[in-house]
This record gives structure tokens, sequence and C-alpha cells, in this order.
């Protein structure tokens, strides 16, 4: 399934899906439907696995995030502005429903379900690495000679400090101050209000 945030045209989702599956499903059949009644448009794309020259599908990690990042490709050309960021990158920390989960649940067939947020000790580093990768990113533009790069380094700090993990952990830490070093974030910058923005590490 390939989708978009609500507002986004319907019918250009569907134009990028038709490109992205020419480019990425090429010698494959596959058939595809869009649905623009719920709240976010959205191609289904079913895909045989057995391709014309008797290879099959097998997609990895690595190809789905390939996908997105041709999906996000085929929308730019179609004037939406769309990336293909991971979860972690963006601070992302809730579970995206899987279809047949939702099926199960609206049917009454779902014997167990999953917690909305994700947890774990893979989940908690793969975020304390993309936020520290942030800091970084935003260390070097802040000596950056350039205002506009300093500014950006205030930009990066605020979208990090607006990240739904920041704040899952600084919410865990207020209520928790006892919790070990690995479930609170890594050490940031607090900004300091200044004529050019600064940023300075945190306590």
């Amino acid at each position: 399934m390939m989708s978009m945030p609500r507002g986004t045209d319907p019918v250009i989702v569907q134009r990028a899906a038709r490109e992205f599956a020419a480019a990425e499903l090429a010698g494959h059949r596959y058939v595809m439907v869009l649905h623009d009644h719920q709240a976010n448009p959205h191609v289904h794309l079913s895909v045989r696995a057995a391709a014309r020259d008797g290879s099959r599908l097998n997609p990895r990690k690595a190809d789905l995030h390939r996908w997105r990042e041709t999906f996000a490709e085929k929308l730019r050309g179609w004037g939406v502005e769309a990336e293909a960021s991971r979860q972690a990158t963006r601070g992302e920390n809730r579970r995206f429903a899987v279809l047949w989960r939702e099926k199960a649940r609206d049917e009454s067939r779902l014997l167990a379900d999953r917690p909305a947020l994700k947890s774990g000790d893979a989940y908690l580093a793969s975020r304390h690495g993309a936020l520290e990768a942030w800091a970084r990113i935003a260390d070097a533009l802040q000596r950056s000679e350039r205002a506009e790069d300093r500014a950006l380094a205030l930009d990066v700090f605020c979208f990090v400090r607006e990240s739904p993990f920041f704040r899952e952990q600084m919410r865990e830490r207020q209520r928790q101050p006892g919790i070990p070093q690995r479930m609170a974030p890594q050490p940031l910058r607090e900004v300091v209000p200044r004529a050019t923005p600064d940023i300075e590490r945190g306590r």
C-alpha cells in the first residue's frame, strides 16, 4: 500500500504509484486500485511474485526503503513534496497499522493486539543513534560562518525537540528520574536565544 497524508491529490498518488510500479516491478504482473474515500489517499498494489523470466520477488528491508524512495521521487515529479525518511530519523515511535490486523480487529477476530507504541532495545538504539546524528549535524551547522546555516541549526534542534521519541523520553524521565541512562535521550543541545542562534550541550 502506498499512501500520502490527507489533502494530497488522489489522482497524483495514483499516477506516482503507476510510475513506481513501472520502475520497480518491471517484468512482474500487478494490479492496483486507488482508495480516496478514507482519511488519506492510498493505492493498493498486488504483485505476482513470479516474474516473466522466472525470478521471484523477495523484497528485503533495504528493498522496501528503496521502494519508498522511488515512490517519493515519483511524487516530487508531480509537484508533491515527499521524502522517504526512516522512522528513526523522524523520531517516530508509533506502530503503523497492518491491513490484516485492522480487518481482523474490525471483524472481532483479532486474538492479541500489539501496543500502539514501539519499544525494545533495538528501537531505543536506533532512535538514540538518530538523535546523536542530528546533534552532530546541528553542531556542524552552528560552527558555519554563514548565518543561514546557523539558522538551520536552530531548525534542526527544534525538529528534534518536537519529535515523538524525544518527547516520549522526556516524559519518561520526568516520571522516573532514576531510570537507567540507556533509556534517557542522548545529550542534546539547549537553545540559548541570541542575535544568531546558538546551541549548547545540555546537562
